[in-house]
């Protein structure tokens, strides 16, 4: 089965395409049950692609207007999307998705989200090449994530590989960097909160499968830990865009449920 549930989606108040109630429309005649929005927290430096503090505002007040009318025909959810690096309310929203965009390396911010030429960059500045190191730090990021930002679920979980299609700048199973990842998921599993299968970066051309990679997908469903479909939307062409093919992707790695969400709270549905 697959779901018809995305929580996870950006629309013209942060870096999407769309306008939210354009997001809406493509939603309802895609057969979508379940909008979630997830606009980027404001930052306090690199936020061209972030949400403004005036902006969240006005993203609030749209996304509670679109909820009341189109009620009846689609479940509409006011998200966020809390990077490490934000410090903002949270009270308003109906979930959070905590990410971390960014690796700090003594005060100096090093975005793994933007472009290649950017990541590579800072890796050679700071870390002196060393993308083992980088993707270290990175993991220990997620230890912080979930005090920090009170969130519900993790955001793409293996965002430090968005750049790495066929190993460009390491080698995803060499333990230096596998040791680290497997360590951040059991920390982030005890924590019972929910990772998403993202198709965000195939969509736009930089993966060939969702993240997170396959050796961290079996561990997940090992642990039998929760995972949710997104597809990290940034306009209506892409609103599900990948999911039958992540649902394959899933049950071969050994996952045999999804979370959605449904009336406001999580559920699962068998796949």
């Amino acid at each position: 089965m697959t779901p018809r549930c995305n929580l996870h989606t950006h629309t013209t108040f942060c870096d999407g395409k769309n306008t939210a109630e354009e997001m809406v429309l493509g939603a309802i005649d895609a057969g979508c049950e379940t909008l979630g929005f997830s606009g980027h927290s404001p930052i306090p430096f690199d936020n061209w692609w972030c949400m403004t503090e005036e902006g969240m505002g006005d993203y609030i007040r749209e996304i509670s207007r679109l909820r009341e009318k189109y009620r009846g025909r689609i479940e509409i959810l006011l998200g966020l999307e809390y990077d490490l690096f934000s410090d903002c309310d949270t009270s308003p929203f109906d979930y959070i998705i905590g990410s971390s965009h960014y690796v700090d390396f003594k005060g100096n911010k090093i975005s793994i989200d933007d472009e290649a030429s950017i990541l590579e960059a800072g890796v050679n500045e700071f870390y002196g090449g060393d993308f083992y190191a980088l993707a270290r730090d990175y993991y220990d990021n997620m230890y912080y994530i979930p005090e920090h930002t009170k969130c519900d679920i993790i955001g793409h979980f293996d965002l430090v590989t968005k750049f790495n299609e066929g190993g460009r700048y390491f080698d995803e199973t060499d333990e230096r960097y596998r040791s680290r990842a497997y360590a951040a998921l059991g920390f982030l599993l005890e924590k019972e909160l929910v990772l998403e299968i993202n198709t965000g970066a195939v969509s736009r051309g930089y993966r060939k499968n969702p993240y997170p990679a396959d050796f961290i997908l079996k561990y997940i469903a090992e642990k039998r830990g929760r995972v949710m479909l997104n597809s990290d939307s940034h306009s209506i062409e892409t609103l599900f865009f990948g999911f039958a093919d992540a649902v394959e992707y899933a049950k071969a790695c050994g996952i045999r449920k999804l979370t959605v969400m449904k009336n406001g709270k999580f559920d699962e549905i068998k796949i």
